[in-house]
């Protein structure tokens, strides 16, 4: 029973995730989504993996260009 309910948690995530990529980037949610994703799938620290996902695609210019953007909106609500 346990087994199954991990299952649908790992879909329920992933799912989330594909929502969430539809989004702009910089804006936090499709961090949020790989995070809770990694997590669900048995990773120790999900926001460490979307980290590390985040710096192997945009660079270290681009990562921290989302980041401050990221920054940014937040500082604006």
């Amino acid at each position: 029973m346990a087994r199954k309910a991990g299952l649908a948690r790992r879909r329920a995530a992933r799912k989330a995730y594909e929502r969430a990529t539809k989004r702009p980037p910089g804006e936090g949610s499709r961090f949020k989504a790989l995070a809770e994703a990694a997590k669900a799938g048995g990773a120790k620290s999900g926001e460490a993996v979307a980290a590390s996902i985040m710096w192997k695609k945009y660079g270290k210019k681009g990562g921290a260009r989302l980041i401050a953007k990221g920054k940014k909106s937040k500082r604006g609500r």
